[in-house]
């Protein structure tokens, strides 16, 4: 795609639609092979029967920007970003909601007609609607692990919801510049990290330990030091029980999965490009369920 010069590939999509572009969005990351917001866009547009597609977009760190660029140009009317773009987009956008500029990420992108990028980051608010329909309070003591676009977002959410937050980190230098970031948010170490449970009502994980194909951890002994009241959540879907969400629940412990947000999260972005605010129910889930197999 960014070898291709941009009338061309323009052409070359119009053609590929029969001659008339659909409304047109998708998701870049690299990599995608885990991504469901593809059967999740397009299940809603198929829902609503709305002229669009959803596409999947691998798009690799150093071809991020011409990526972006490109299908702009190509007549995309957005895309939600995913790992590792979430600060690049953060940096590519010409104007941000006041939450992307504060937690320094964006993971939807709407590109305006006039060239402009508008990033705003619903990661956040999204993880936070999740908790609330699973009953979990979002003004305790909460314990957040990793630092990347997605945890400086939950990290500004909870702390909006007047959360008192803590995150973890295996970059000490990335734990520290987020917490200067957000005034008032702590760092823990990350080895000591397991220690920090008794005190806590809530311990997120926002890394890809545990996702398929990445490395894990050692999350029973870890969770040895919970409390047992503490609620469990893990941002990774794919698979959607995780190994840490696995111990948790032999725990006896509260757990979230990361499902509930990537359908909240979606719904900003499926308004703006397609018009529609679609409903995140028990038959979206259901459909998501069904693409995971």
């Amino acid at each position: 795609m960014d070898r291709e010069r941009p009338d061309s590939a323009r052409l070359r999509l119009t053609e590929s639609f029969g001659g008339t572009l659909p409304r047109l969005a998708g998701v870049v990351g690299w990599p995608l092979d885990h991504s469901l917001s593809p059967a999740l866009h397009n299940g809603w547009l198929r829902r609503y029967h709305i002229s669009g597609r959803y596409l999947k977009l691998p798009l690799s760190p150093e071809n991020f920007k011409a990526g972006i660029k490109l299908l702009q140009h190509l007549g995309f009317r957005g895309v939600n970003v995913t790992i590792p773009h979430k600060e690049d987009a953060f940096q590519i956008a010409t104007r941000l909601t006041e939450i992307a500029r504060r937690c320094g990420s964006a993971n939807t992108l709407v590109f305006g007609d006039d060239g402009e990028i508008f990033g705003d980051s619903t990661d956040g608010t999204g993880f936070c609607e999740n908790l609330r329909a699973h009953g979990v309070a979002l003004h305790g003591r909460a314990l957040i692990l990793g630092a990347g676009g997605a945890a400086r977002a939950i990290c500004a959410a909870l702390m909006e919801k007047g959360s008192d937050v803590s995150i973890a980190n295996r970059s000490v230098t990335r734990a520290k510049a987020l917490s200067a970031q957000l005034h008032g948010l702590r760092h823990v170490s990350w080895d000591d990290w397991p220690s920090h449970l008794g005190a806590v009502d809530l311990l997120v994980n926002t890394t890809s330990l545990g996702m398929q194909g990445a490395a894990d951890y050692d999350w029973e002994s870890a969770l040895s030091k919970a409390r047992d009241d503490l609620s469990v959540a893990d941002i990774v879907y794919v698979p959607l029980e995780t190994s840490l969400l696995r111990q948790a629940r032999r725990r006896g412990l509260r757990t979230v999965d990361g499902l509930g947000m990537l359908i909240e999260q979606a719904r900003v972005g499926f308004r703006t490009w397609f018009g529609k605010d679609p409903q995140a129910d028990d038959a979206t889930r259901r459909a998501l369920l069904g693409a995971l197999g």
